[in-house]
């Protein structure tokens, strides 16, 4: 795969995110499409939301490796690929890293994902999302 990763992984996060549903829609936020797309990030790769609902899953799969091709090489692990996916400031950063940006808090991130805030803490660590990760493995295979 020209991502270098193995395409196991990105179907993974694909039926994670969307359950493989090129129209999939989050209301919370507009997240749309394959790898739930957030509305600025669909607009930097030059498209939006709304048109990446209305592509084929074939279609939309350019605007998902136009995404993740910057990490290319950078994507050692199924976390690595989730977490460019997810949160890509976390990439690269060990296990107590938690989840958070000067314009969210942790606590915003934590109560918009609560199934990933595996302590409830209101907080979620990379580490955590890793462990969120193996449990929906467990259900995957």
């Amino acid at each position: 795969m020209k991502l270098g990763i193995d395409p196991n992984w990105l179907m993974f996060v694909m039926n994670s995110e969307s359950g493989l549903n090129p129209a999939a829609y989050n209301p919370n936020g507009g997240a749309s499409g394959l790898i739930q797309f957030m509305p600025d990030t669909a607009v930097g790769l030059g498209t939006t939301t709304a048109a990446l609902r209305q592509m084929s899953n074939v279609d939309q799969l350019d605007y998902v490796y136009k995404y993740f091709y910057p990490y290319r090489g950078r994507m050692d692990s199924i976390y690595d690929l989730y977490l460019v996916t997810f949160f890509p400031a976390a990439l690269g950063k060990d296990d107590s890293y938690v989840l958070q940006t000067s314009k969210l808090s942790a606590k915003v991130i934590a109560d918009a994902n609560p199934g990933i805030d595996l302590d409830n803490n209101d907080q979620i660590t990379v580490g955590e999302f890793k462990r969120w990760i193996d449990l929906k493995k467990k259900v995957w295979v």
